[in-house]
């Protein structure tokens, strides 16, 4: 994680994470196709860095702190930071966040979905469509002189009110011309507390949901983060920008 301080962006520079953000967010739409049984994680990775590349980006993931691939998939218990392989084969019933960092013009959008590999079971369908409603709530907390902690204890408030937990372990980041900076923003906590919020702080919100413990634990990679418990995991991110009189996502 990066030590960089915290940085308010001017309207130019909030401009040119709009154009990154717009395309992560097209990158993850031209992706979604591929969603299906039998196809490997690693042709999914292998199409979103010929299309980024076909479009003049750069894959930030790629050779970061030595991660090996160009996007993150994580399936079914993997919470985040998945490395896209040949032997990982979607199957019915799946779920599986991709998550994409493209780089514009110095600039990195950053965004995540989960999605459905054919006909989800009523848990895993539920355990995404709250983990969504998390993200939103905790983007509407968002506007200058809140805190920080009223995004965190908006999101635990109702993820836990649905049954579910919400891992402690990664943070949101202030995202610009590096790719985690300050703020970093949980996805729990209490209301009033934390930083307050200034409009020119962009930062991703990226709540993970747990179907049981909100514990997870790193596998002998060093990237891939799975539940404890092994049991299902959710996430959607976007990137946000605090405006003067609230905020505004940059990564639809």
């Amino acid at each position: 994680m990066g030590k960089e301080p915290l940085v308010l962006l001017s309207h130019r520079e909030i401009d040119k994470m709009r154009q990154a953000g717009r395309f992560a967010s097209e990158l993850l739409s031209h992706l979604e196709p591929l969603v299906r049984p039998g196809i490997s994680t690693l042709e999914i990775n292998d199409e979103a860095e010929r299309w980024t590349q076909a479009h003049g980006a750069k894959s930030a993931p790629l050779g970061y702190h030595g991660f090996p691939k160009s996007i993150c998939t994580s399936v079914n218990h993997v919470v985040c930071h998945g490395i896209p392989n040949a032997k990982q084969i979607l199957k019915e019933g799946d779920i599986i966040n991709i998550d994409v960092t493209p780089i514009v013009d110095g600039f990195y959008g950053d965004t995540s979905r989960t999605y459905f590999v054919g006909q989800p079971s009523p848990l895993a369908k539920k355990l995404v469509e709250v983990t969504e409603e998390s993200l939103r709530r905790g983007i509407a907390e968002v506007k200058p002189d809140a805190r920080v902690g009223d995004i965190g204890a908006a999101i635990q408030e109702y993820a836990e009110a649905e049954g579910f937990s919400v891992v402690q372990d990664f943070t949101g980041h202030g995202v610009h011309r590096v790719f985690h900076t300050e703020p970093f923003i949980p996805h729990y906590g209490k209301r009033g507390t934390g930083k307050k919020l200034r409009a020119g702080m962009v930062f991703t919100i990226e709540p993970m949901i747990n179907e049981g413990t909100w514990e997870v634990e790193v596998l002998d990679d060093n990237w891939t983060a799975v539940t404890k418990d092994r049991k299902l995991s959710a996430q959607f991110e976007h990137t946000i920008a605090v405006t003067e009189d609230g905020v505004e996502i940059l990564t639809l």
